[in-house]
């Protein structure tokens, strides 16, 4: 069973893996360009991004949601009610990315005046977030898109697709960013541009895929909008609670960076490139959460659920191992990722200590990340994720980074040291959930 196991995690997660670390690394190469044009470019960049982190992180979570489902039904052979719960994701995130689209577009301003106070990096973001934000009306289609490959385990097809987008867009930030090859220097613009155009062709290479080629996702449009009250009431039930967690979650997080962007450009730099090479050694670990929903939920469909809570104890054990060498790997790298970036001695200095502190505390975070994401959401347990992740966030997290930031008058560092006492007390909390086993149920039954 062992074996069996192993070869299951490795082909469904791997590829989502290799998905997130493509696009963890490609993000690195972007950072790296814009941060040779200045500490206050890449402040500005990393600020202006936030919003998008917030929608991301709604998409993420509505279609977590719907992944329960999808991998349950999955379970059952139900391909027809796979693709009426993905219609239902589809036209969900359509209209949530319209509406940040219109507010991004039309006042970048006052979205950045969130985030900071610095009248530079105001000035200069405002431009991007405003033509970054039709990356949300693409989003809004490819992260559900996305969700239903992974729910029906065809996750090398999302990996396929990252590696020609992230690629792409790496070659059109060389262009753009510093004028190679002919094509004019926009700075910051050209990374906005590279995006954008990146993702447009995301959304096309999708369609191609599952409607062209005639995937199982693809269907007769009857199938999609053949909704009844009870699924919708089902599904919406299991995935408000996954966005609210994850809109909350990342709101949070980007109160982390509005204490942070308050302590000067330097401090805010070296967070914004901390956080841009931790992502390429926590994604690749965050990535056994979501096999864990897909292969957990699968045999919860089947009613196997004994077998369905021993696969997750063991999948458990793998990703705390898996965060303890990564963390290690990041802090014994973290000084050479450091020199890569165009920072000032104390910048270089302020974004090492923080990927010491990153790579300590990564296996507490894959911990709690793993039983929310993949145990709790594979048996519509949400609520109890969306109180765990967001109560811990806002009620620790958030009041110690301003007060660090703002009235202690001490490193940033010592300041992202502090907020990670939120991820120290949500373990406990975790730990008790997963071992209560309410999660444990088939939801698609009768349905």
């Amino acid at each position: 069973m062992e074996e069996s196991l192993a070869k299951k995690l490795f082909r469904v997660a791997a590829p989502i893996a290799a998905q997130s670390l493509i696009a963890a690394s490609l993000s690195l190469v972007d950072n790296l360009m814009v941060g040779h044009l200045g500490e206050t470019e890449l402040a500005a960049v990393g600020l202006s991004t936030q919003v998008g982190m917030i929608f991301w992180m709604a998409l993420f979570g509505f279609t977590g949601g719907t992944i329960t489902y999808m991998a349950q039904f999955f379970g059952k052979g139900d391909i027809e009610s796979i693709r009426r719960v993905l219609g239902i994701a589809v036209a969900t995130c359509f209209l949530i990315g319209l509406g940040f689209f219109l507010v991004c577009f039309f006042a970048p301003e006052a979205v950045l005046r969130v985030f900071t106070d610095i009248p530079e990096v105001i000035d200069m973001g405002r431009p991007f977030v405003r033509w970054s934000a039709f990356i949300f009306l693409t989003w809004s289609v490819t992260v559900p898109l996305s969700a239903g490959l992974k729910a029906t385990q065809q996750t090398d097809i999302p990996m396929k697709v990252s590696i020609v987008v992230f690629s792409l867009n790496t070659v059109l930030c060389i262009l753009l960013v510093n004028g190679f090859l002919g094509f004019p220097k926009m700075g910051i613009m050209g990374a906005a541009l590279a995006t954008v155009s990146s993702r447009c062709v995301e959304l096309a290479l999708y369609l191609i895929v599952i409607f062209a080629r005639r995937n199982l996702l693809a269907g007769p449009p009857r199938e999609y909008f053949g909704w009844t009250r009870e699924l919708v009431g089902r599904v919406f039930a299991n995935a408000l609670p996954t966005m609210g967690n994850e809109v909350i979650w990342a709101a949070g997080s980007s109160m982390y960076n509005a204490a942070y962007g308050r302590m000067g450009v330097t401090e805010f730099a070296a967070v914004q490139a901390g956080n841009t090479i931790f992502n390429i050694f926590s994604l690749v670990c965050f990535s056994i959460g979501d096999a864990m929903l897909i292969l957990c939920g699968e045999k919860l469909g089947r009613g196997e659920t004994e077998e369905a809570y021993e696969m997750a104890r063991r999948i458990l054990k793998i990703a705390v191992i898996l965060g303890l060498v990564m963390g290690g790997a990041l802090i014994a790298a973290s000084r050479v990722f450091v020199k890569l970036f165009n920072f000032t001695e104390l910048g270089e200095h302020y974004a090492a200590l923080i990927l010491l502190v990153y790579g300590a505390t990564l296996f507490v975070k894959i911990h709690n990340a793993v039983i929310i994401t993949g145990a709790l959401r594979s048996g519509g347990d949400t609520r109890a994720g969306l109180f765990i992740d967001t109560g811990t966030v806002w009620c620790i997290g958030v009041p110690l980074a301003f007060l660090g930031a703002l009235a202690l008058g001490i490193p940033i560092w010592a300041v992202v040291l502090m907020v990670q006492t939120e991820e120290v007390v949500k373990i406990f909390f975790t730990r008790w959930r997963f071992r209560k086993k309410i999660w444990v149920r088939d939801l698609v039954d009768n349905l």
